[in-house]
């Protein structure tokens, strides 16, 4: 049988020796963190079966880094937290964002062994993560969108989402869903049409989602209709999406205009990944995290070049489109390492450009600070020049007006790696 895997995340030495030591005496195999830093790295390279956290640390301190794992997808493990000088406020905060336990220093050997045991019992039901809203980010559109599905959460009457296909639907929708209440939702609608009252008695004091709404028939349209009426009696919050705007639809009769007015009281539109691309490299990462926690592809890491690359393409389909881009790249890259090249490569095969189509100039948004702006110009900048001149980087120096040093500085910065053919040709 195969030992746990424990990582010890503490800033004082004699601590981390001695848990170690007891650890390795009980069959563990266990590696140490003096920082969150080397945290980070550790947990980057592979997933701990256990986590032992101390919550004061120099750079970071362990809430942070509990708070930074369950906002990216990485708190897939149990993380017990060791504080000397523990309150009972911190052990209710680490609880909340998910700690598994608390235990406080000095610790004593067998609630040490005791509560090792059971995290590692309790973290082997721990359930596989996927996207969350959580995960889209925190450009303002985001922020906004949270803000105002916070301001409607508590509403009973009918939301409407609009928005591109792929942008999310119900992952919004589950941001509204009220904890420890019904969730009923299903792919097919041809209940509406035999019975349209079907779902309510499940539903009871929680959320029906209805997705693609503007593909219902006629039938299935007074069906909802019908149900509608129902809802308050059952106390059910309807939701509902769509990819296409239904009011040119209600025009040409293709949707009862009745049942517009009824679902379009209360109406959010969700933002396309193209209107907040900010958020791409850290959607990018997570989706990647995800794949080689579940064993998905080999380890992988999208170097800096490569999620700027994807943060400047536009993406049509949304979130399958880069989930599948992301799920290309991890199979079929040669290297552990991501590069701007393999995400050109990709992109091509996806039929993807970088910018604007119609223009054939690079989209840089104006809604972000002047130096994201200025480093996205750069990037596609110099990638233009690279390509233009066929890798030969002593011709691009002389077009660019830089010198070689200053150049090959600049391109690290950027994450823009010559290829191989392009050194050799200079």
């Amino acid at each position: 049988m195969t030992a746990n895997n424990i990582l010890v995340v503490d800033d004082e030495i004699g601590i981390r020796e001695l848990l170690s030591e007891i650890l390795k005496d009980e069959g563990y195999n266990v590696k140490l963190a003096e920082n969150a830093a080397a945290a980070r790295t550790h947990r980057r390279e592979a997933r701990p079966d256990l986590v032992l956290l101390d919550i004061w640390m120099p750079d970071t301190d362990g809430i942070s880094l509990l708070k930074e794992w369950a906002v990216s997808g990485q708190l897939t493990m149990p993380v017990v937290m060791m504080s000397g000088h523990g309150t009972i406020e911190s052990a209710i905060e680490a609880t909340r964002i998910g700690a598994f336990d608390f235990l406080e220093k000095p610790i004593s050997l067998p609630k040490l062994i005791a509560t090792v045991g059971k995290a590692l019992a309790g973290g082997k039901a721990l359930p596989k993560t996927g996207l969350t809203f959580a995960h889209m980010g925190r450009a303002k559109v985001m922020v906004e969108l949270r803000q105002r599905l916070e301001q409607v959460s508590r509403l009973k009457l009918p939301l409407l989402l609009s928005g591109e296909p792929g942008c999310g639907f119900e992952m919004v929708a589950r941001v509204v869903h009220q904890k420890n209440t019904a969730w009923v939702t299903s792919p097919d609608h041809g209940w509406l049409t035999t019975n349209p009252f079907a779902p309510l008695t499940e539903a009871k004091d929680g959320i029906l989602f209805l997705d693609q709404v503007e593909r219902l028939n006629k039938s299935e349209q007074k069906g909802l209709l019908q149900l509608i009426s129902k809802l308050d009696k059952f106390n059910v919050r309807l939701i509902v999406a769509a990819s296409q705007p239904l009011p040119p639809l209600a025009d040409s009769g293709d949707f009862d205009a009745a049942l517009l007015a009824q679902l379009s009281g209360v109406t959010l539109r969700i933002p396309g990944l193209r209107e907040h691309p900010e958020d791409i490299p850290d959607l990018a990462n997570t989706i990647l995290l995800q794949m080689v926690e579940a064993n998905e592809c080999p380890l992988r890491q999208l170097n800096v070049g490569a999620l700027n690359a994807l943060r400047n393409l536009d993406w049509p389909g949304n979130l399958p489109m880069l989930q599948n881009a992301i799920k290309t790249l991890a199979l079929t890259s040669l290297a552990s390492e991501i590069t701007a090249e393999d995400v050109s490569r990709v992109s091509r095969e996806f039929g993807l450009d970088h910018g604007d189509r119609s223009s054939g100039h690079p989209r840089i948004p104006f809604d972000v600070p002047l130096r994201e702006a200025r480093e996205r110009f750069e990037y596609q900048y110099f990638l233009h020049h690279i390509r233009r001149e066929e890798g030969n980087m002593s011709r691009v120096a002389d077009k660019v007006g830089l010198e070689r040093t200053h150049l090959y500085r600049k391109l690290k910065q950027l994450g823009i790696r010559p290829s191989a053919k392009g050194e050799e040709n200079n």
